[in-house]
C-alpha cells in the first residue's frame, strides 16, 4: 500500500481567519515585543526588532489582508519566519495549532473572477471543521522584497 504523503503547518489566527504557514519556513514563534518603526515604511510594516542580533522586520498580517491595524496585546505572537535569504516576522494574534496534513486534502485556491484569488494563497484545507487558508510565503511577500531587504540591512 502506498504511504500517503503529508505537510505539517502552524496555524494562527489573524481576525476570525485562520491561516497556515509551513512549518519548515518556522523558525521561532515569540511573544510581542514592541518594534522600532521606519520612516516611509508602508503601513503594513510594523517596523523592526532585534533578535539576538539580528534585525527582523515584523509585518501586521491584518492590515496586509486589509482588515485594518491591529491594536497589540501581550497575547499577540510573532511568527519569525525564513523566505529564501529573508528572515520576517508575521504579526498574529494567536497560533492555534500545528497540522499534519495529507497533501490530498489541499485544495487550490479558488479560481475567481480575474483570474485567480489573491496570489499569496496557496491552498485551503478543512480541519477540524474549520477552514484554514495555506500562505505562500514567498509570494505574501514578493512586492515587499525591496523594503525588507533595506529592513533588515
Amino acid at each position: 500500500m502506498a504511504e500517503i504523503s503529508t505537510k505539517q503547518f502552524i496555524s494562527f489566527t489573524v481576525g476570525d481567519e485562520e491561516y497556515g504557514v509551513d512549518i519548515i519556513a518556522i523558525r521561532e514563534i515569540k511573544g510581542w515585543t514592541p518594534t522600532t518603526p521606519l520612516p516611509e515604511a508602508p503601513l503594513h510594516m510594523r517596523g523592526v526588532i532585534d533578535l539576538r542580533g539580528a534585525i527582523v522586520p515584523i509585518i501586521d498580517l491584518r492590515v496586509r489582508f486589509h482588515n485594518g491595524r491591529t491594536e497589540v496585546t501581550p497575547t499577540h505572537v510573532i511568527i519569525v519566519v525564513a523566505i529564501g535569504d529573508m528572515t520576517v516576522g508575521l504579526l498574529a494574534d494567536a497560533v492555534v495549532d500545528i497540522l499534519t496534513v495529507p497533501v490530498t486534502d489541499i485544495q487550490p485556491p479558488p479560481d475567481l473572477e480575474n483570474g485567480g484569488g489573491p496570489g499569496y494563497v496557496g491552498g485551503i484545507v478543512t480541519v477540524e471543521g474549520r477552514m484554514v487558508v495555506l500562505l505562500d510565503l514567498v509570494r505574501l511577500m514578493e512586492r515587499d522584497r525591496d523594503i525588507l531587504s533595506v529592513a533588515a540591512a
